[in-house]
Order: structure tokens, then sequence, then C-alpha cells
């Protein structure tokens, strides 16, 4: 229980990096703060994590973060963090900010909130409850960044990756790659094809 903890923990921590961009953006007017500086470190984020990797899997070295961190069915392949690192920094460097940041903090605070519902669950697909949490969490945060079509968009294709579980190859397809990434092609379809949309 403590590690899962932990984990959820971590998991919201990625919300750090938006969240620095936000208050030099409201607050601090840092010329070294800007959204191109943040993708430096995001890119710096994806190296690092791929060396970690390396070193986990292919010298053994499990370091007791790793031992705290990561579950079971990780311990042979690559694990969930470094998925989350891959694809909260890839939305990062290849969206602008009313996309990505929204779309991270799907990944960072929305999926831990659904992972508590859903905890010692194994479904291929979550509970309504679930979904519809993912889905309204979700929507919420991308409402503050686009009109509520994209942010419509953006919250069901984040709610589809966190709670259908695709098994490609015989592997489970894990949400920490996939929330983000759909999340932020969807709300661009919404923002680019339902402008004239209003409620």
């Amino acid at each position: 229980m403590a590690n899962e903890i932990a984990r959820k923990l971590v998991h919201a921590s990625g919300a750090g990096i938006p969240a620095l961009y936000l208050l030099n953006q409201r607050f601090i007017h840092s010329p070294y703060l800007t959204w191109e500086s943040i993708r430096y470190v995001l890119a710096a984020g994806v190296a690092i994590t791929v060396v970690l990797e390396i070193v986990r899997l292919g010298f053994g070295w499990n370091w007791i973060v790793f031992e705290k961190l990561t579950r079971e069915y990780e311990q042979d392949s690559v694990a969930g963090y470094a998925m989350y690192v891959f694809s909260g920094s890839l939305t990062g460097i290849v969206f602008e900010p009313r996309i990505a940041i929204p779309a991270i903090l799907m990944l960072t605070l929305a999926d831990p909130i659904s992972g508590q519902l859903s905890a010692d669950e194994l479904r291929t697909i979550k509970r309504p409850l679930v979904l519809v949490t993912m889905f309204g969490v979700c929507t919420l945060i991308a409402s503050i960044w686009v009109p509520l079509p994209a942010a419509i968009l953006g919250g069901l294709a984040a709610m589809v990756a966190d709670g259908v579980k695709p098994i490609v190859h015989g592997f489970v397809v894990d949400d920490n790659l996939t929330i983000p990434i759909y999340a932020a092609v969807a709300m661009t379809v919404g923002l680019l094809y339902l402008p004239a949309v209003t409620f």
C-alpha cells in the first residue's frame, strides 16, 4: 500500500513542469522558463530515463527506487515510469502549450485518481464510474485551455486510453504511454474541426 501511495505521488509530481511554466507566465517572467526551455528539459528527461532503463534491464542494477516504484510485472520489461516520461515529454515537445499542458496534466493528475478508484482491479475495460470520473476530470482540466468541444474530445480520448486496455502481441498497452498522446491529438482535431461549435 505504501508503495502504491509513493507511486501516485511521483506520478502527480510530473505536474510540476507545466506548473513551473505557468508560474513563470503569470508571475516570474523569466526568459529561461519559456516553453522552448521546457522542451529541452523534457528531452533531457527522456535521455536520462533511457539510460536508467538500459542500466536496470541490461545490467540488472535494480536500485531501491526501482524496487519501490516499479510493479512486479515491470521487473523484466520497460517500466511504467519510463513510458510516462516518454509520452509526457513527447507531448510537450511536439504540441503547443495550450494542448500539451492539459494533456500532460491528464496523465499526471487525472490518471492517479482513476487508478485509485480502480485499485486492485484487473479489467479489460474499467467500471463505468471510473470511466465517467476520468472523462469528467480530464474534460475539466482541458476546458481551462481549449474550447469545450476540443476539451470534450480530449477527455474522451484520455478516458479511452485509461479505461480500455488493448493487448498487442501479448503485451498490455500501458496507459502511461497513451493518455497524453491520445488527448493531445484529439484536442488538436477539436481545435481544427470544431471551432464553430458552441454550447
